[in-house]
């Protein structure tokens, strides 16, 4: 039986492929992947990419952790510094004990940070210490200590802590946006861990972790292992690779060449009110508006299960300016893939829906601009692609997952 419209799918074959592109990437750079969770949530997509090869998982909240400790994930990076007492207490009985199996790691970016952790663990009673990473930021980020001097002094006393150890540490590029700031963000992280080895801080073989989904090959070049003379561990935190997109990713992923849209969202027309106007099923509670706003793909056929896709015609390479008020935004471009197109849901539409393009949403409406002339059915169903996956799949409690057919092959459940 068809699901709901709207309805929000998965390309099995594209998910495989993308795992074992972005995997392949990591393992010719010699640099290690601990992939963002967070962009899905997913128990299969999380053990297919611990399956082919991935170092650990990363999670960007504590609820999160929990959910990869419960799925046995085995190494687990907390992309956060960790400053609540309970997470603290439950991270001490849950990976600091001597028969922990699971390895965690969390963010610190200041002295009274790591007093906190110290003094939690110590009521929490940990039996270990636990390993932290260094957080690197720049001005106008996120957490992060921006000084190199006084990131220096929170490595000191973390390395001289009994209740903590210094694994390594980390950084996130992807909001700066340009090269010129992501290479000067790197290089200040290759020189605390410079720094640090120097001073013999760390507990070992040092992690070096960075890299989201849109400069991972600036992470790999410049924190990579050949860019030191002792040995590291370079870890890739990269996340929504696993599905790509038809917007942000699509323009500005490293490998957008070689990955493959693998989420989609169909929905019907529901009106044609004004030449030049549809009006489709689907809004910003179906689909993420924040890194654009959707792209026509095309027609959805009858093939299958009716999850078939035919296409048409267009760029699909993503639109910007998704955010706005109830009542619509502005400024979504975009269009379909290039091929001809076919019978969906309702009657016959045009062949080519190039000059398609979504223009505004609200919650559960979507506005197309389409060519004066062009008459579509009430019922017709459109495919679409999104924009910044991270914010799909918490959309959904259930995701329909396709074969190269477009038949349903299994259902995936977000714990988001």
């Amino acid at each position: 039986m068809e699901s709901d419209l709207p309805r929000l799918v998965l390309h099995h074959d594209a998910v495989q492929s993308n795992i074992a592109v972005m995997q392949s990437y990591c393992d010719e750079r010699g640099v290690l992947l601990a992939p963002h969770a967070k962009t899905h949530l997913v128990r299969e997509l999380c053990e297919r990419q611990l399956a082919a090869g991935a170092w650990g998982l990363t999670a960007a909240t504590t609820a999160q952790v929990r959910q990869l400790e419960a799925w046995g994930v085995p190494r687990i990076v907390h992309a956060k510094v960790l400053v609540d007492a309970p997470g603290i207490h439950w991270v001490a009985t849950t990976f600091l004990g001597q028969g922990a199996s699971a390895e965690y790691l969390c963010y610190v970016d200041s002295v009274a940070g790591a007093l906190l952790l110290e003094r939690e663990l110590a009521v929490a009673g940990a039996e270990r210490p636990l390993r932290v990473l260094l957080e690197r930021g720049f001005e106008g980020g996120r957490t992060g200590v921006r000084s190199p001097v006084d990131a220096l002094q929170i490595a000191r006393h973390v390395a001289g802590s009994a209740w903590l150890s210094l694994a390594g540490v980390a950084g996130f590029e992807g909001l700066i946006g340009d090269r010129s700031g992501v290479d000067e963000l790197l290089q200040s992280i290759h020189q605390t861990v410079v720094d640090c080895h120097a001073e013999s801080l760390f507990d070992g073989v040092p992690v070096v972790t960075a890299g989201g989904s849109s400069f991972f090959d600036a992470v790999a070049r410049q924190l990579g292992p050949s860019s030191f003379d002792f040995e590291v561990q370079t870890v890739l935190r990269s996340g929504c690779y696993v599905t790509h997109d038809h917007g942000l990713y699509a323009r500005t992923s490293p490998l957008a060449g070689r990955l493959t849209p693998a989420l989609e969202v169909h929905a019907s027309v529901l009106s044609q009110p004004e030449p030049g106007v549809l009006i489709v099923g689907f809004g910003r509670r179906d689909v993420p508006t924040d890194a654009g706003l959707p792209v026509v793909l095309g027609f959805q056929s009858r093939t299958g299960d009716g999850d078939g896709a035919s296409d048409g015609g267009g760029a699909g390479d993503g639109q910007s300016d998704g955010g706005g008020a109830d009542d619509g935004e502005s400024d979504g471009g975009g269009g379909g893939d290039g091929h001809g197109a076919s019978d969906g849901g309702g009657a016959p539409g045009p062949a080519d829906t190039t000059e398609w393009s979504v223009f505004a949403v609200n919650d559960h409406h979507a506005f197309l601009r389409v060519p004066v002339g062009v008459d579509v059915s009430p019922g017709t169903v459109l495919r679409f692609g999104i924009s910044h996956p991270c914010g799909a799949f918490d959309r959904w409690r259930s995701i329909s997952e396709l074969d190269a057919d477009g038949r349903i092959m299994g259902v995936v459940r977000p714990a988001l």
